[in-house]
């Protein structure tokens, strides 16, 4: 089995040697450890070129999995050479890592939470069942068809892959799901509390529009057209007494997406219990985070929408704030509770002799 390097291991390797001919060539670089190479070797251009910004060109992260339409193996002994490929090892180490993140992250427990990254015209790659996603490794992953047929892999496929193949057959953008219980979306998902916008800018942006899907058992048809109708529009869902589902280009960029969620809830619920209200930024600053969002190739139907529908919160009900009364004022004290203060005085005036 090929060598999985994390970005802890290349940062030592550089440290060390300074010189990434160390790094072996056939080695499976986490998508942290990629990043971690590639600073390296911007510093590095930078450097010998003096420090001229002309000299070279800073790159963006980018760990989409593209193929050739109409390139899928066929069954048999090419879907195992397949499974086995460099590029498909280099996917599965992006899917433990993310296991591992969401995991300790608290956003899992015991076998809970699954994940997809689609390789093919009709293949995807997907997390088996009854595994904690902190401890997977590569070997136990699995492929399927985009009907849920698992194609490879010694590990029964999660059940629920058929919500992730909901989205993606629905919405070709969506190359990658990540599901997992985040509690305070989670909160959210078993209170059927849909979170409001136009709060966070960064939100906005890189989130949109969280859609709320009706419950339905998991892992069954239903619910995979519940959610795949609503993640046609949406990049991050909250499932009714489930948890939470977020889709994106890569595995990575799913699994920022269900971090973002579960901040934005976190911080909406804080919010609510201040007891001085939500304050929005309005409907024309959204319409400019939208369009940064369409520049970025993310869909927001919203761009749409009539000025009236922006920052439509009207459906959202905060939680109840706990406030002390304040003692009624003397002027409010009835002509009973006067009579009832005069005879005590009396009675403690004439035990006194007066």
């Amino acid at each position: 089995m090929k060598k999985v390097i994390s970005a802890r291991e290349i940062e030592q390797i550089l440290r060390g040697e300074g010189d990434v001919r160390k790094v072996p060539a056939d080695a499976l670089l986490t998508p942290s450890a990629r990043e971690v190479l590639r600073e390296f070797e911007l510093e590095r251009a930078k450097t010998q070129s003096g420090g001229s910004a002309d000299e070279y060109e800073p790159m963006v992260v980018d760990n989409e999995f593209r193929w050739e339409p109409g390139s899928d193996p066929r069954p048999g002994a090419e879907i195992e050479a397949f499974f086995r490929s460099p590029a498909i090892e280099q996917a599965k180490a992006s899917i433990c890592e993310i296991g591992s993140r969401i995991w300790r992250k608290d956003y899992v427990d015991g076998n809970g939470g699954n994940m997809t990254v689609r390789v093919g015209d009709n293949l995807v790659l997907c997390t088996p069942t009854l595994i904690s996603k902190g401890f997977m490794t590569p070997d136990d992953l699995c492929l399927v068809d985009m009907k849920g047929k698992q194609l490879a892999g010694r590990l029964k496929r999660t059940s629920e892959v058929l919500t992730h193949l909901g989205i993606m057959s629905r919405q070709p953008k969506a190359k990658s799901c990540v599901h997992a219980h985040p509690p305070h979306a989670t909160a959210f998902a078993v209170a059927s509390v849909k979170p409001p916008t136009c709060m966070i800018p960064e939100s906005e942006v890189f989130l949109g529009e969280i859609g709320l899907a009706r419950y339905q058992t998991p892992g069954s048809p239903e619910n995979a057209a519940e959610v795949g109708e609503i993640g046609v529009d949406h990049q991050s869902i909250i499932m009714e007494n489930h948890g939470v589902i977020t889709w994106g280009k890569d595995v990575e960029d799913a699994y920022w997406k269900m971090e973002n969620t579960d901040a934005y809830c976190k911080v909406i619920w804080i919010a609510s219990q201040l007891g001085n209200g939500l304050h929005t930024f309005g409907q024309d600053k959204l319409r400019e985070l939208i369009a940064v969002r369409e520049q970025l190739g993310m869909p927001d139907k919203r761009s749409q929408w009539k000025e009236c529908e922006l920052c439509d919160n009207s459906e959202f009900r905060p939680g109840v704030v706990c406030q002390v009364v304040p003692s009624p004022a003397p002027s409010d004290t009835g002509p009973m509770t006067e009579s009832l203060i005069q005879r005590i005085t009396d009675k403690i005036m004439k035990g006194l002799g007066g």
